[in-house]
């Protein structure tokens, strides 16, 4: 069995895999929303490796972070757009 740790996400407590990068761990919980556009269209990861930035989500109040380049830790909270 992997190692998991514990992520706070939109409040709620979750377990994924450890060292996973966020937004990988983000999509396998199902999240399908990570940010929503001026245009109100929703957003998330299209590129994987940090230059499209439609991944970008907030973790432990920054703002603007780039999950695909985040790995996750223990206890780190994240906020995304996910209604």
């Amino acid at each position: 069995m992997s190692e998991t740790v514990r992520i706070i996400l939109n409040g709620d407590e979750r377990a994924v895999p450890a060292g996973a990068m966020l937004a990988a761990a983000l999509l396998g919980l199902g999240l399908r929303r990570f940010r929503t556009s001026v245009h109100g269209e929703p957003r998330a990861p299209l590129c994987g490796m940090g230059v499209c930035q439609e991944c970008r989500v907030t973790v432990d109040g920054r703002l603007h972070v780039r999950s695909c380049m985040t790995p996750c830790r223990e206890g780190m909270r994240v906020e995304t757009d996910e209604p």
